[in-house]
């Protein structure tokens, strides 16, 4: 669910006409709702209260800093994949110690900032990024606490290019060779063995591949872990399950987090570690709207065209994956309906926030909603075409706030110099 919704005919974002927000700060622009954020992240909190867990929000998802603050004061950790991320998330008040590092492709540097900061742990996604872990830990004195991503080879049934767990994906390793990593991990002096993680993919709207995942992983502890690891003295008090709980775009119908969390907690009953959960589009997804402007409506012998002042740059998730994505007009008009393209001003044809879509006949000067655009939204969005990034708005209540501004031309061209010899 989330807050916006419409009042006699208008949407609102809570209390506030989003007219009212798009006059004061222009448009295209990011609109989030605080009320919706905090029911999101306790609904899926509750869902797991009945066994040792931590909900780390995932950063990639919505990376803005009062966003991350609102889930810090909530009392989530983060699943963070850069140096830029954990930059953020302590910004925003994040416990370290509620922090993991995901990802295949650690620099130095974000190691050290990761191991200076204290985090929670490490998953690490190949032996060679375990090797470089011990002698960055080494490096400074310190040991890294890790668990390894293991690949169940579980294939999620969403788009390929967010399928993370199958055998062919560069994430993870494969679980029939992960004893012999964590047999290597345990061998390395700099290294703490604390935990097994494991993602398969993201926008997953059905119960089913998590089973499989967990059934995979289940047998994978009993047999792996219980029979070798903590033989050898490995203390394995996590498992962290990833995320990719999908949401309604359309008309899917995903699991609520009730159901997710029933089928994943029965079939690790009597696993005595603590869930690791991070949820990230599940969050921040519905709670989120892009604000845009229509400037034409252009009708040729084949196609109507619907042109708005947002584009592939702010949103990307159409031109991308083929994503669907509800579009509504912020004050609802009745009359014509038309089949159109909406279309930005990017030059691509690969700029469409909708292709054949029925919309109401819209006039220029409109305002059209792009719903369930806080996941992957902004934190996707370019320069491209040297257009300024739009600002970000956070509503609570009947207050607004503008939580990133709107990027200047100046900002586009910030840290560029022209050398001496072409003056």
């Amino acid at each position: 669910m989330h807050y916006f919704e419409y009042q006699n005919g208008e949407l609102f974002a809570e209390g506030v006409p989003i007219r009212r927000i798009a006059r004061e700060v222009g448009t295209p622009a990011y609109i989030y709702s605080l009320a919706t954020l905090r029911r999101h992240y306790r609904v899926f909190d509750r869902a797991f209260a009945s066994v040792p867990h931590l909900v780390c929000f995932s950063v990639k998802s919505n990376s803005n800093l009062a966003v991350l603050r609102t889930f810090a004061k909530e009392g989530s950790g983060f699943d963070i994949v850069s140096g830029g991320e954990l930059f953020r998330a302590l910004k925003a008040g994040a416990d370290p110690k509620k922090i993991v590092f995901s990802g295949v492709g650690k620099k130095k540097e974000e190691i050290e900032q990761a191991l200076s900061a204290g985090i929670l742990m490490f998953n690490v996604e190949s032996e060679q990024e375990l090797i470089f872990l011990n002698d960055v830990s080494c490096g400074l004195g310190k040991r890294a606490p890790i668990s390894l991503r293991v690949n169940p080879d579980v294939d999620p049934k969403t788009h390929p290019y967010i399928s993370t767990g199958m055998k062919k994906s560069k994430f993870g390793i494969d679980i029939k060779r992960s004893a012999e990593l964590y047999k290597k991990a345990l061998s390395l002096k700099n290294l703490e063995v604390i935990g097994v993680d494991c993602h398969i993919g993201s926008q997953l709207t059905s119960v089913g591949p998590f089973v499989d995942a967990v059934s995979r992983i289940r047998e994978y502890l009993d047999r792996v872990l219980v029979g070798y690891l903590r033989k050898e003295g490995a203390d394995i008090r996590y498992l962290d399950l990833g995320g990719g709980l999908g949401i309604q775009y359309k008309d899917e119908e995903p699991p609520h987090p009730e159901k997710y969390a029933a089928a994943l907690i029965q079939g690790l009953e009597g696993l005595a570690v603590t869930l690791i959960l991070e949820p990230g589009r599940v969050m921040v997804g519905n709670a989120g709207i892009l604000v845009t402007e229509v400037l034409y409506l252009k009708e040729t012998d084949e196609k109507k065209f619907v042109i708005v002042d947002g584009g592939m740059n702010d949103l990307i998730r159409p031109a991308l994956y083929g994503s669907y994505q509800a579009i509504r007009p912020v004050v609802e008009r009745k009359g014509e309906m038309i089949v159109a393209d909406v279309v930005g001003p990017i030059c691509e044809s690969g700029d469409f926030f909708a292709k054949d879509r029925e919309i109401s006949r819209p006039q220029p000067g409109d305002l059209l909603a792009v719903m369930s655009a806080g996941a992957y939204g902004f934190t996707m969005a370019s320069n491209y075409n040297s257009h300024p990034k739009a600002p970000e708005i956070l509503v609570d209540g009947e207050n607004f706030y503008v939580v990133r501004a709107r990027e200047s031309l100046e900002d586009l061209i910030k840290g560029e110099v022209i050398p001496p010899a072409l003056q």
